[in-house]
């Protein structure tokens, strides 16, 4: 679920023909290495290269969750958690990436797909039923926000997380928490429509409305290394080298010394600016 799907597919031979028309019209080019499909071999996957600057992160801070990704989803409803279980496990076999750990072979980060199986059971459950009303919603942030501190393991996984608090009769709130190298903004909202349709058909005992997927995130990471390597790749190489052969080093002052480790210790100011301004 990481990033945008790419290239073309289950499309029609004809519409195929007039997307590379209209592309031939702008300058640009819609040749086979342009198409994304489906990977047919076993072996080694290769990481996307956002994929492996996350890896990188990782490396050299391990254990933090700065690529944490969080959210925290209020459900005004009933919610039934057995309904939500097994939503939740559709979407992980839906989509490979949320059920992938990250190895080393032969030097080199790779995939490591695991075979669909349900998540455990039972889902996380905090009833914060029994707390003054009052105290709830500052209980449930703290839950929260300890959740999106929580590290994960590249290597042993799961790389997606999920709580439901209880609230009230009909208030919920609904925790997620992925690893950004398995997720990212675009794709988390994926995961919320996917979501939603499967809890409407599953809650009224209809199957899932949600059609195959044609490709998964590993034929576009496999794809997209494809796209850069051997002459092209040593092309672009040479260009970038010849751009940057004489740059002079820029050394800017900064307020304070600077960890030889990144610590990612944020921090926030405020700022207020005039309301004509905002306005505009």
């Amino acid at each position: 679920m990481n990033g945008r799907r790419g290239g073309t597919f289950d499309q029609s031979p004809e519409r195929r023909a007039l997307v590379a028309a209209l592309l031939r019209e702008r300058g640009l080019r819609a040749g086979e290495d342009q198409c994304i499909e489906p990977r047919r071999t076993d072996g080694p996957i290769p990481l996307s290269f956002g994929q492996q600057r996350l890896w990188f992160m990782d490396q050299l801070v391990p254990g933090s969750a700065f690529y944490t990704l969080a959210a925290a989803v209020p459900l005004h409803f009933a919610v039934d958690p057995a309904v939500l279980q097994r939503c939740l496990s559709e979407i992980v076999r839906r989509h490979e990436v949320l059920r992938t750990t990250f190895s080393v072979h032969d030097g080199q980060p790779v995939q490591v797909i695991h075979p669909p199986a349900p998540l455990p059971l039972p889902l996380p459950l905090h009833d914060l039923r029994a707390l003054p009303a009052s105290a709830r919603t500052a209980a449930a942030a703290q839950l929260a926000a300890a959740e999106a501190q929580r590290p994960f393991d590249l290597r042993t996984g799961p790389l997606l997380r999920a709580h439901l608090v209880h609230l009230d009769e009909t208030e919920y709130v609904f925790l997620l928490t992925a690893h950004h190298i398995v997720a990212d903004g675009w794709s988390l909202q994926l995961f919320g429509r996917e979501l939603g349709a499967l809890y409407a058909a599953f809650a009224a005992g209809q199957p899932s409305p949600l059609p195959p997927l044609p490709l998964q995130y590993a034929d576009v990471a496999r794809w997209q290394r494809a796209q850069l390597t051997g002459p092209r790749l040593a092309a672009q190489l040479a260009y970038w080298r010849q751009q940057l052969a004489e740059l002079p080093v820029l050394r800017l002052p900064t307020d304070h010394p600077r960890p030889a480790v990144p610590r990612f210790e944020g921090r926030a100011r405020p700022l207020t600016l005039p309301a004509a301004l905002v306005g505009r």
